[in-house]
């Protein structure tokens, strides 16, 4: 075998590996900006939030849905394709919500920058599909 085919061969065993890596990450991300609405924030004060921004308040809710449940179906595998897609409407809310305070995210309010790269992260996932590593191959 020729270094070239032995690297090749590497590449492609890696390759599962490193995109059901960047699925957990995605996963936590999400995961865990639903339970801040949910634990820090409190549902309430999220409803109240959305409010104050003009939206109606049910979208709190479908919000802090599509962040827990789109987390842990990415941690788990589920459904990755149809599930990173669903959740790009989310973060590009999210982006337009912080599009007054600039492009860094470090800027007071937060910036549009991490949002929208987010779900740039989210529209690759789901061209890149689950990788390894699912809780079940017949739903990934």
């Amino acid at each position: 075998m020729t270094t070239q085919a032995t690297a090749l061969n590497r590449t492609e065993t890696l390759q599962p590996h490193a995109i059901a890596l960047l699925r957990i990450a995605l996963g936590v991300m999400t995961l865990a900006h639903g339970l801040m609405k949910v634990f820090l924030f409190t549902v309430p004060g999220t409803v109240g939030y959305f409010e104050s921004l003009g939206l109606p308040g049910f979208l709190a809710y479908l919000t802090i849905l599509a962040e827990v449940g789109g987390g842990l179906a990415l941690i788990l595998g589920l459904f990755t394709r149809w599930v990173s897609l669903a959740l790009i409407p989310v973060l590009l809310g999210a982006a337009w919500v912080h599009l007054g305070n600039g492009w860094v995210f470090s800027n007071e309010g937060g910036g549009w920058e991490f949002p929208v790269f987010w779900a740039l992260a989210l529209l690759v996932q789901a061209g890149l599909g689950s990788g390894s590593l699912t809780a079940n191959r017949r739903f990934a």
